[in-house]
């Protein structure tokens, strides 16, 4: 489990290769929350948008993920933890104000870029009303 890839796996480099192409500019692999000692794939700050690209082994997808036949006993417990955490995370951010954005591994980055750069642009329209007194439009 060591020489698993934490960051810069092949999904997360397509999504980033985009959004930054889009003139986004975001944190790699950082904690959305100094409290927080879990990390997001992307962190756009200001929006307050903690994006999530789950492996789909990892994180048990619904249509691609599989148990493992041997040592079940270790595996099962494990990739519930995964989940549970998954969960709790997401309650955390979104407690603090964050929008969270998760996606498989799976997923077209094409689609999980677009779907990223419309929260962010939503967000950040938001966060420039508020600070100008006005409603966002």
């Amino acid at each position: 489990m060591q020489a698993q890839q934490a960051r810069d796996t092949a999904p997360e480099l397509a999504v980033r290769k985009l959004l930054h192409a889009a003139g986004l500019r975001y944190r790699v692999d950082s904690p959305p929350l100094r409290t927080m000692r879990r990390r997001a794939d992307l962190v756009f700050g200001p929006a307050r948008v903690a994006v999530f690209i789950d492996g789909c082994f990892w994180h048990n997808c619904p249509l691609h993920g599989n148990m493992p036949r041997a040592n079940t006993d270790y595996w099962m417990p494990k990739l519930k933890r995964n989940r549970e955490r998954d969960a709790d995370t997401d309650r955390q951010l979104r407690a603090a104000g964050w929008l969270v954005i998760r996606a498989w591994e799976h997923e077209d980055p094409t689609e999980v870029a677009a779907r990223v750069i419309e929260a962010v642009h939503e967000r950040r329209v938001a966060v420039r009303g508020k600070r100008h007194g006005s409603l966002p439009v």
